[in-house]
């Protein structure tokens, strides 16, 4: 629950601490005193727009700050907390964990904020915010009949976030599904044209089937083969002049050489180092000429085979101009458009199952649809008994209401499912059920309003929940009916209300004042809590004005003793 509200330089406060206590607390002050400071301070720690107008004339800076109690380690507060990595550090003895905000707002539209002494985003602040506080402002009643609201009113109060959450779920997969289907649709001419082009292509470089290296290999046997004439011719005249040559070949002028210096050795010792490379070189001419004739041994003259590797290195190379690419890519060329062919081949093989896994999703979608509607009608004929319950306690003897439910199998889906929800009502006797937006005046309006605030408050979760003047257009003993209402619901939940009526104040458990203060050169506002005897002047001024008599004192007084 709220603890403490500190306020700094917004709008007509200079320095403001305000205690909060559990129970219903009420706040009351004249009109323009600034009721509404507490509720629109706490809202800008709770994610609102910072706007610079709220900065008090003459301060460079507002600043607000909000301390809550949180309950139990379970509560969702203080597990969104340690998601976040913002939990504040806790006593392991301690039995609740608490949470401050503080907000900041400067005059060149600067904003931030902290949750735990830790940076935080207004995006956080706006996260945050449900878990801790439920704010009902003065203009609900004008929501209350759009239909969007009124199904949102149903969904909080049946508490099925489960049902809502599968819905969701298959919607979005219906809803990606379908857009997949689309596209898949919208390609399939283009697919369908550039998988006959491929399909032609890749076989027609299957049926050629070249290797990854064999285009190199090719030209340097079609280089052999077209040449081998000069290479027989070349390597038989060199292997004459180096061994086979009748006279003067290398082999024998070497021999001839080494066999004269080898006799002079004994003569001189310093030709052993020629005598050395002499033998060495006649060793290799011999391996030379083995070399040689094994080469002569294997190359031939075949027409046969020259044609063949011509007629491949002309394909090759068709196929490369054909595809506009060197033949040496034209192996890596083959494989990617195979792959691309297999990819669109699996493309319109998914397109065959598209409409098989739409109409599947569709299914699903249409029973989580249709199991949230059910809750939805569960939970209609319950609220709609409670609130004409509550109806006929805020002076309407005759209200009916019904929460009309009506599911659409077939409607266009939407995240929230298919329903659509009308709040009907009628106030006279005789008159049938009709919308709520066509029957109801002003003052009745206000006060289902009221009746559909407190009624769902007290499904949520929330431990804080503040209502700001709800009880516009109520008076006498309805009045004292909403005063009730709101303390039974402060019975569970702390319960902050701005008000205006004196039978609502003297129900609360605690009473706060708003005073606007000034001087003449500057105005301020003050919140002061209100002892017992205070209690009784301030109901007294609600009850008569500002001329407070013994009479409306004892009123005052009275009401206190009935209300506590």
């Amino acid at each position: 629950m709220l603890l403490h509200l500190h306020i700094r330089n917004l709008a007509v406060v200079r320095h403001l601490d305000i205690d909060f206590a559990a129970g219903m607390s009420a706040i009351t002050g004249e009109t323009g005193a600034g009721k509404s400071i507490a509720l629109d301070a706490l809202g800008l720690c709770l994610g609102d727009r910072a706007d610079v107008e709220l900065i008090r004339t003459s301060a460079d800076k507002a600043e607000v700050s909000a301390s809550f109690q949180l309950g139990a380690s379970a509560s969702p507060a203080i597990q969104w907390l340690a998601e976040q990595e913002l939990n504040e550090e806790a006593d392991a003895d301690a039995s609740h964990i608490s949470c401050v905000i503080r907000r900041v707002i400067t005059r060149e539209g600067r904003s931030k904020a902290w949750i735990n002494g830790r940076p935080a985003t207004v995006g956080q602040l706006k996260q945050l915010a449900p878990l801790l506080v439920n704010i009902h402002g003065q203009h609900e009643h004008q929501l209350l009949t759009r239909p969007e609201h009124q199904l949102q009113l149903l969904d909080a109060y049946a508490r099925h976030q489960q049902h809502l959450d599968a819905v969701q779920q298959a919607y979005q997969q219906w809803y990606q599904l379908r857009k997949q289907q689309k596209q898949l649709q919208q390609q399939q001419q283009d697919i369908a044209a550039r998988s006959q082009l491929l399909r032609y292509q890749v076989s027609e470089l299957n049926e050629f089937a070249l290797g990854e290296d064999e285009y190199a290999e090719l030209e340097a046997q079609h280089k052999r083969l077209a040449n081998s004439a000069s290479l027989i011719e070349d390597s038989g005249f060199a292997l004459n002049a180096i061994f086979d040559g009748e006279h003067n070949n290398a082999y024998s002028l070497l021999q001839n050489a080494l066999t004269r210096l080898e006799q002079q050795l004994e003569t001189d010792a310093n030709l052993q180092q020629a005598v050395r490379l002499l033998r060495d070189a006649s060793v290799q001419v011999e391996e030379a000429a083995r070399e040689l004739r094994d080469y002569q041994d294997h190359i031939e003259l075949d027409d046969e085979q020259l044609a063949n590797a011509e007629q491949r290195v002309t394909q090759t190379l068709q196929l490369a101009r054909k595809h506009q690419l060197d033949p040496t890519q034209l192996y890596q060329h083959h494989q990617q458009l195979a792959q691309e062919l297999a990819d669109l081949e699996s493309m319109q093989s998914a397109s065959e199952h598209i409409d098989e896994q739409v109409e599947q999703a569709a299914k699903s979608y249409r029973q989580a649809a249709a199991t949230l509607s059910a809750s939805r009608e569960q939970a209609a004929t319950e609220l709609s008994q409670r609130i004409a319950t509550s109806m006929q306690q805020l002076n309407m003897p005759h209200g009916r209401f019904v929460i009309q439910v009506t599911h659409q199998a077939q409607a266009p889906a939407t995240k929230l499912g298919t329903d659509e929800v009308c709040f009907m009502v009628t106030t006279n006797p005789g008159q049938p059920l009709q919308a709520l937006a066509k029957i109801a005046s002003g003052g009745e309006l206000s006060r289902i309003s009221l009746a559909i605030q407190v009624i769902t408050a007290s499904q949520l979760t929330t431990p804080t929940l503040m209502f700001d003047e709800v009880d516009v257009g109520v008076s006498g003993a309805t009045a004292a009916t909403v005063g009730k209402l709101l303390r039974q619901l402060g019975e569970s939940n702390q319960v902050i209300c701005v008000t205006h009526l004196p039978q609502v104040a003297a129900k609360a458990h605690q009473q706060l004042r708003v005073d606007k203060v000034t001087d003449g050169a500057s105005t301020e506002t003050h919140m002061v809590r209100l002892d017992s005897e205070a209690r009784v002047i301030e109901l007294a001024r609600l009850l008569g004005g500002d001329e407070i008599t013994a009479a409306t004192k004892a009123n005052a007084a009275e009401l206190l003793a009935v209300g506590s």
